[in-house]
């Protein structure tokens, strides 16, 4: 069913695709211009709705900078919360704003890294406000490739290698009938790309692919499954000991194969 909807509003794409084209040609040509806000500003987004790996990502940059003894904080959007505007979800101690305040992303972020988070519609209005109440040197967004009026020093694409690898030409195209926000042709404005194979193992990339990249400072990152953690205790876990037993999954990733595979693999019953 929801193939058919797809073709029926293919004829969308063509608008869809003037308006990006049309957007970033304002932005590229200075007549929209990317504003400033006083601390260094990293970007992790991508090119698709989801399940590349973002929210790892932005995770693992900003545990990297915490360890180099930079002040730095997380700024996201915060897709699900109910709550609208800027909301200052973790100043650095204290406690975290709930998930439906601040989003589930942003608390499971600040929580993992301990650092000041917090969520705002308009990242530079955000950025602002943010800095106002913490003091920071380096601003990490979580998905903003395409919110292109905050001015970034550094932007981090990720790739999901399944979805780059994928066959099906229709997969390839801009909403609504594909799941791309922006055709691969905005990757000319990336700095850094990480191509994520998550649990499965590596593929090779198709000559046209890696034409496009050749000229770019690409990674390839992977995940390792360490054991089982209880969100609630904060105990871990060994993921042997879940080895052999019937489990419920109940998952909110948008793309969960490869999160259902590495279960597979350990041999996790989720039947």
């Amino acid at each position: 069913m929801l193939n058919v909807i797809k073709i029926i509003a293919s004829p969308t794409v063509v608008i869809y695709r003037s308006l990006v084209k049309c957007r970033n040609w304002l932005f590229d040509n200075s007549w929209f211009k990317s504003k400033h806000v006083d601390a260094k500003v990293i970007s992790v987004g991508n090119l698709t709705l989801g399940g590349s790996g973002k929210t790892p990502m932005v995770v693992t940059v900003t545990k990297m900078l915490k360890e180099a003894n930079i002040k730095v904080g997380v700024l996201s959007r915060g897709y699900g919360r109910k709550s609208r505007g800027y909301k200052l979800a973790y100043k650095g101690s204290g406690e975290i704003l709930p998930p439906a305040v601040c989003s589930d992303e942003m608390y499971l972020t600040v929580d993992e890294c301990d650092v000041p988070g917090a969520v705002s519609e308009r990242r530079v209005e955000g950025a602002r406000k943010f800095l106002a109440d913490v003091p920071l040197d380096t601003i990490v967004l979580d998905d903003a490739f395409q919110h292109r009026w905050i001015y970034r020093d550094v932007d981090l694409v990720m790739l999901d290698q399944r979805f780059i690898t994928k066959r099906a030409i229709v997969h390839h195209h801009l909403l609504p009938l594909g799941v791309m926000r922006e055709p691969f042709s905005s990757l000319d404005r990336a700095d850094i790309i990480v191509i994520n194979r998550k649990f499965s193992e590596k593929q090779q990339l198709s000559e046209v692919l890696l034409k496009k990249l050749s000229y770019k400072k690409v990674y390839h990152g992977y995940y390792i499954a360490e054991g089982i953690y209880d969100v609630k205790t904060h105990k871990r876990y060994p993921i042997k000991e879940f080895s052999g037993q019937k489990s419920l999954v109940v998952c909110g990733i948008a793309r969960p194969y490869s999160f259902l595979r590495v279960l597979e693999k350990n041999s996790i019953d989720i039947k």
